[in-house]
């Protein structure tokens, strides 16, 4: 069997964040790799259905990575994610020792998408930036892939 590249995996966040728009939600989806290079868990956005606004897909993910799996093995997993995690979502990730993630559509593209409606309000704030600042790092591989993480986006944010 051929190893997934990172590529491979934001496709299976991007049909993830599909699967949200279609429950009723934000078009945003976040899986967790392990180590060897399974998938370990999956999140929707679920702001709409779950009426929390911290109801993030990655916030999603974080809550039950630290759950599933021990604070001293997560540096070691790889959180995959349709969009640039936003600043809320970058802290989640760094506070709950995730070692690295990957993303689709990057923020600033994901905001030439949705203007200012008011349902996604942006902040600029690179996931990078966040990452930054902390004194450990988190590796950050992206934007990858954002053509077709657009897609769930499309005729979504017009009012």
């Amino acid at each position: 069997m051929t190893a997934r590249t990172d590529e491979d995996y934001i496709r299976l966040a991007i049909e993830v964040s599909a699967r949200a728009r279609a429950n009723g939600n934000h078009p945003f989806g976040a899986i967790l790799i392990g180590p060897d290079g399974e998938v370990v868990l999956e999140a929707e956005n679920t702001v709409t259905t779950g009426n929390d606004v911290t109801n993030h897909a990655e916030t999603n993910l974080v809550r039950m990575t630290c759950q599933a799996v021990p604070e001293s093995e997560r540096r070691s997993y790889t959180l995959y994610t349709s969009c640039e995690p936003c600043a809320m979502c970058s802290g989640a990730i760094y506070w709950a020792g995730i070692g690295r993630v990957a993303y689709g559509l990057a923020e600033t593209a994901l905001f030439e998408l949705t203007g200012s409606h008011p349902e996604n309000p942006t902040l600029a704030l690179p996931c990078r930036t966040v990452f930054a600042a902390g004194t450990t790092g988190v590796d950050v591989r992206g934007p990858l892939l954002e053509s077709e993480a657009a897609i769930p986006h499309r005729d979504f944010w017009t009012s």
